[in-house]
Formats: structure tokens, C-alpha cells, sequence
């Protein structure tokens, strides 16, 4: 066998590996998306809409949140509507802890950006096929809210 032909395979076979471990098969829905300049206004709202299909199996359902170390709180609290397919809404405040009593942030990341995924609520079923929609407001009392860089949704089959 050739080196050519050897080196071939190998680097086919080692693509095909990362590939197939890189591919999230309980992901059915993620997004995430950028707030303009890191400064949300309260009345700016950040809007996912996912199509369901599934009403059976069990689902959780995730928060990403990405701020920088300018952010000035330990915390944020979030308005979350959330419209079904048939119409009818729903509306939740959360409030989701970036960074211990003592200051240190929480997540991931390098540098000033951590990233943060939440889990809002595990094992929920949809019990409609359709269209949901997902508006998260900021909630805390400051009109332009600086330091959070990104806002997004993870559904997951659990």
C-alpha cells in the first residue's frame, strides 16, 4: 500500500470520527443572538421563534446568556413570553445568577466575555405542534442595561 493511499485513509477516517462525535443529536432548536453594542434598552425585545413537531418526548429548555466583566450585577431578571401555536401567551419572570455572592462570575470563557447556559425548565412536553414564540425582555430597573453581549435558546431532547 502506497503512502499516499495509507495517509488517505487515515485522514478520511479520522474526519468521519470528529464528525460523528461533533454532531449534537439531542439538539432540536439553538440560537443565540447579539445585543447591539452590549447595551440592552428595557424596551428592546429579543424574539425566537421555533417550530415544534415533537409532543411526546420530554424536553429542557435553556437560557444562554453571554455578558462581559463590565456588566455591574450578580444578576439579571428576565420577562419571558412565550406564545403558543394556537395563540394564547403565557408570561414569566426569571431571574438567572451570573456570578457568586462574592463576586466571581460564573460559566465559561476566556478573557472578559463568560458565557452561561440556564436551565430554565426540564422535562416539559409541547403539547402543540406549531410556531412557539419567545420574547425576552431585560427586568432589571435600568432603562439601557450594559454588558450583555448575547441572549439565546437551547431546546434539547432530554
Amino acid at each position: 500500500m502506497s503512502v499516499k493511499i495509507f495517509k488517505t485513509k487515515y485522514l478520511f477516517l479520522f474526519s468521519f470520527l470528529i464528525l460523528l462525535f461533533s454532531c449534537d443529536n439531542k439538539m432540536i432548536y439553538e440560537q443565540n443572538k447579539k445585543i447591539d453594542k452590549g447595551i440592552w434598552n428595557q424596551k428592546d425585545i429579543v424574539n425566537f421563534n421555533v417550530e415544534i413537531s415533537d409532543t411526546v418526548l420530554l424536553h429542557n429548555f435553556y437560557i444562554n446568556i453571554r455578558n462581559s466583566g463590565n456588566y455591574q450585577y450578580s444578576n439579571i431578571f428576565l420577562f419571558i413570553n412565550t406564545i403558543f401555536p394556537d395563540g394564547n401567551k403565557v408570561r414569566d419572570t426569571v431571574e438567572c445568577m451570573l456570578a457568586n455572592p462574592d463576586g466571581k462570575w460564573l460559566g465559561n470563557g476566556l478573557g472578559d466575555i463568560k458565557y452561561n447556559r440556564i436551565l430554565l425548565k426540564k422535562g416539559i412536553k409541547f403539547l402543540q405542534k406549531g410556531n412557539y414564540s419567545f420574547e425576552f425582555e431585560q427586568g432589571m430597573r435600568k432603562k439601557n442595561l450594559l454588558g450583555i453581549v448575547d441572549l439565546g435558546i437551547r431546546i434539547e431532547r432530554q
